[in-house]
């Protein structure tokens, strides 16, 4: 069935999920506005090719840059961006008509070979290929018109050309010199690429010939905060206009304060500890099973959160497609866990590692958890590490424990359940447990290979049942998003992901 979608209107209305209110007057409620807005955020950009940098703060910037095919509108739902329809041709099949009005940073028109060549870079690019490498062929029809087959059916795939790490990209740029392009962005986004200096910023410019109109302030700048006070500060202070990820302690003193506002929304991320299951402890289900018994979940949200969050017992969100509540409870029981140690062979426990980026607050978690595990005689060394080298121990599997988020960005559970649990994503995609189980490979992929609803709610219940027992990950919590704001802001709207857009942002003088 052929389904039009919405023009202008509902693309204005770009993930614009949670509170404050916009408006078109540029002056932010002040006079003149501001020709730069600045926002901080927690660690720099991983990389600045949409196809690589998939890290929710490098996403926070190259969404500035480019445009998917599809967006999530505010009821959760694909509307148009770059294409402007779509009609599902059969069960494997889909048809996309491109938008005619829309222009590379370099001038260059995009069309449909431009799509065809990015969706194809994406398949093959080991950091976010698990997004559409259920795509078997993309093909031009002609200039502004895309097919796409499927390897099979797959119900999230309009879902997923919302995700950003599915970008458009342009084919003459990209293969005239690569490198260059990925320290030189180019893209069709509302903002173009002016400056990276590594580790400190990022500077934007306005694409003032956006095709849904330029946006309302001339430039943005990211400064790398890595610490949450500091970024409270950095608000406080009037030297930054928006505050990234906001600890749960500081939440009230944003509340009180009159100078300062603060925008939440519930997230689509789930916090949890990732236990490499090539390491000899944790290969052992027993001991996985120990550590779930021995982590208070609520303890932490209610002592180190405040309460701003939810405990989880599956690394899908509540408000995902697929959740399922067939999922095992591990209530907190000490005693069970150390049992458990005793019946894997380890009652004198053992040492291991836990690695965790420079976040004070996520520090303080997992100094808690070293609490916890201590009980069962598990004497765990917490490793802070750079962003960056985080990234890199998850992807080469040098890690033990780690304390990890991730982010369901199409609010589907097969974003999760590929992604962190099947055997072909292990490492840097995703499955950083290095779980490789034949049974949840099958019931993986029955999910994503059918296209019934409840057929798909059942091969997620039974999958949430056999995992129950494995347990790769410990579910920790699912959190909300938090962005502190100056009060001359104004047309910000949250991003559930975290990719917060700022085309239609002013900030009064």
């Amino acid at each position: 069935m052929k389904k039009a979608l919405a023009l202008i209107l509902t693309l204005c209305l770009l993930f614009t999920v949670g509170c404050g209110g916009g408006s078109d007057d540029q002056s932010g409620g002040s006079g003149e506005a501001k020709d730069t807005l600045v926002w901080v955020q927690q660690a720099d950009v991983t990389s600045l090719d949409p196809h690589v940098g998939k890290e929710t703060p490098a996403v926070a910037v190259t969404c500035q840059i480019f445009d998917t095919l599809l967006v999530m509108d505010e009821n959760n739902q694909p509307s148009p961006l770059l294409a402007e329809s779509y009609e599902n041709v059969d069960e494997l099949t889909w048809r996309l008509k491109l938008r005619q009005d829309v222009k590379f940073h370099d001038g260059e028109p995009m069309t449909a070979e431009d799509v065809v060549f990015s969706l194809n870079r994406a398949i093959q690019s080991p950091y976010v290929s698990y997004v559409v490498d259920v795509i078997d062929d993309v093909t031009a029809e002609d200039d502004y018109t895309v097919l796409i087959k499927t390897k099979q059916p797959y119900a999230p795939l309009l879902s997923n050309l919302t995700v950003p790490f599915t970008a458009i990209v342009p084919k003459h740029v990209v293969e005239a010199d690569e490198e260059a392009f990925r320290l030189n962005p180019v893209g069709t986004g509302a903002y173009r690429f002016g400056e990276w200096k590594q580790g400190e910023y990022v500077k934007l410019t306005a694409n003032e010939d956006y095709f849904l109109g330029a946006p309302k302030t001339a430039n943005l700048q990211m400064k790398v905060v890595p610490e949450a006070s500091q970024r409270l500060i950095a608000l406080e202070t009037g030297e930054a206009d928006l505050a990234y990820v906001i600890s749960a302690n500081d939440t009230q003193r944003i509340k009180d304060s009159s100078e300062i506002q603060l925008f939440e929304a519930p997230s689509q991320s789930v916090t949890y500890l990732t236990q490499n299951m090539t390491k000899e402890y944790f290969a052992n289900e027993k001991v996985r099973q120990a550590i779930r018994y021995a982590v208070d979940t609520k303890l932490i949200v209610d002592s180190m959160l405040y309460g701003n969050g939810q405990p989880a017992n599956s690394l899908i969100p509540i408000s995902s497609f697929g959740y399922s509540d067939k999922s095992k409870v591990y209530e907190h029981n000490v005693e069970k866990a150390k049992q458990l140690m005793v019946d894997a062979g380890y009652p004198d426990g053992f040492s291991c590692t836990l690695s965790v980026t420079d976040d004070p607050v996520k520090m303080e978690v997992c100094q808690v958890i070293q609490n916890q595990l201590k009980e069962i005689g598990i004497d765990v060394s917490i490793q802070v590490r750079e962003y960056g080298t985080w990234i890199d121990e998850l992807g080469t599997g040098s890690h033990d424990l780690s304390y990890t988020g991730w982010v369901c960005v199409t609010a589907d559970a097969d974003y999760n359940y590929y992604s962190l649990y099947h055997s072909s994503q292990v490492g840097y995609p995703g499955n950083d447990a290095f779980l490789k189980n034949e049974d949840v490979d099958r019931l993986v992929m029955a999910g994503r290979e059918t296209a019934d609803p409840a057929e798909r709610q059942k091969d997620y219940d039974q999958l949430e049942e056999l995992l129950g027992d494995i347990t790769p990950y410990t579910p920790l919590y699912y959190s909300s998003v938090n962005v502190g704001a100056s009060n001359k802001v104004e047309g910000f709207t949250v991003d559930v992901n975290g990719y917060h857009r700022l085309r239609n942002v002013t900030v009064g003088q």
